[in-house]
Parts: C-alpha cells; structure tokens; sequence
C-alpha cells in the first residue's frame, strides 16, 4: 500500500494550493455538531501532519498515522516549529491504517484526502473499520472522505497536467487514469519529473495510485458490519446533497 515511498519529497509542492486552514476548520465543524466533547482525534493517512497541526492548535490532542517514514519525518519537523503548548498535542507514529494497534481509544476518528479510496478490496476496507472501531471510544465518531461512484462513472477521470514550482525545484506532474468498472477502482497512472532549478539536474518517478471509488449503499453496509451507523453524509466542503457531479463526499458515521 506504500504508494508514497518516492511521491512524498514533492508531496507539500504539489499540493501548497489546498486550504488546509479551510478544510480543518470544516472538520472541526463537523465535530462540534456531532462529538462536541472531542478531546482525541486519531488520524489516518496523516501525511505531513498540516491537518493535524491546524487541529491541534485549537486544544484538542491529535495522533497521525501514516505509513509513509518520510511524511511522518515531515510531520514532526513541521511540529517542531510552533508553539510547545501545541506541538504535546501532537504525536505522530509510521503505521497501516488496516492492522497498527495503539492500545488506547480516542473520541473521534479522521481519514481525510481519500484515504479509504487507496483501500481497493472489501477485505482491506473491512480491516481498517475493525481496527477504526477498536480505538474508537463509545459512541465515537468517524469522518471521511472518499471517490463517490456516481460522479466517477458520469464525469469520468481524465488526463491532468499540474505543474508547482519554488526557488529551487520544478515539478511537473501528469496523471494519466485507467478506469476498471467491475472493480470500481481507477489506476491513476503519475509520471512526475522534478527540475533542479539551480543545475537543470532531473528526476523522474512514475507511480500507480489504485483508487476505489464508493457507493453509498455499501459504505453504509461495509459500517454497519463493523459496528458503525452512517449518520450523515455530504459534499465534501460545500456541504451539498451528494449528486452524479460530486467526486468528494464527506461520510460520518458512529460507533454503535
């Protein structure tokens, strides 16, 4: 599952466009008005802990998990830098979201950027549920986002083209998809090429992204197996009614 082995040295370039501040605020939101007494978060697929430390800035303690060493690396350097009031709030640890075993319970459960989309068998979803519900307190909550299927099969993926650059390096990024219907899951095939602005000096990588795009129905049945009840769901930061033009759909579901 370790996509990210090389992706995760352009990982914060790449994606310095996304509103982070935006999208934690909306999660926080979601919180308030589902576990307003949240003082845990466990975060999934943390990355280089930009959520997580816009989270914790606001007094509620977050742990991260990710797979990748390098953006749990990245994570604590970024920690590192704000105040010491905010950096005992963070904890960060290399683990897989399907089988990592803390031996402690926290109040609400994060997957954010699509996670559970990188999950492309019923087993690998089922496995991350159980283990989601197993540091989950009573009548926990559980917040993610995914591919929503109706959207995928109207809109379609199609070839993009990203280009970032900084003082010292450009990037170009092209991400070429391969769709397989009976599967529900989309090959996101990347072929990146990073520049050395100073000696011209590149480097190439070409990674596959398996992603798994979701209907509601079975996300409802996949939670409901392991001990969750789907109480809301809607799109991704507008807050819509999820529809055949939404490719990002929030679900929230709780602990039973």
């Amino acid at each position: 599952m370790n996509v990210f082995a090389d992706y995760s040295k352009f990982y914060d370039l790449l994606y310095y466009d996304k509103d982070y501040q935006k999208e934690a605020s909306y999660i926080l939101d979601l919180i308030t008005k589902n576990k307003p007494n949240t003082k845990t978060i466990l975060e999934l697929g943390c990355g280089t802990g930009i959520h997580a430390s816009i989270i914790a800035k606001s007094k509620i303690s977050v742990t991260g998990i990710d797979q990748s060493a390098e953006m749990i690396k990245s994570a604590y350097k970024r920690a590192s830098k704000l105040p010491a009031v905010t950096q005992n709030k963070l904890d960060f640890q290399i683990g897989d979201i399907r089988y990592f075993n803390l031996d402690k319970t926290f109040d609400t459960c994060l997957a954010l950027f699509h996670i559970i989309s990188y999950l492309t068998s019923n087993k690998d979803v089922s496995a991350t549920l159980q283990n989601v519900k197993k540091h989950l307190k009573r009548d926990g909550l559980f917040i993610f986002d995914c591919w929503y299927g109706p959207a995928v099969l109207n809109i379609k993926p199609a070839i993009k083209e990203k280009v970032v650059e900084n003082k010292q390096i450009k990037v170009v990024r092209v991400a070429s998809p391969e769709t397989h219907p009976n599967e529900c899951v989309v090959d996101v095939n990347y072929h990146l090429i990073a520049i050395n602005k100073e000696n011209n000096e590149c480097a190439e990588i070409q990674e596959q992204h398996k992603m798994r795009y979701f209907f509601k129905p079975e996300l409802e049945q996949l939670l409901l197996i392991s001990g969750f009840k789907l109480i809301h769901t809607e799109e991704w930061l507008t807050k819509k009614t999820p529809g055949a033009d939404t490719w990002g759909v929030t679900f929230i579901a709780r602990a039973t």
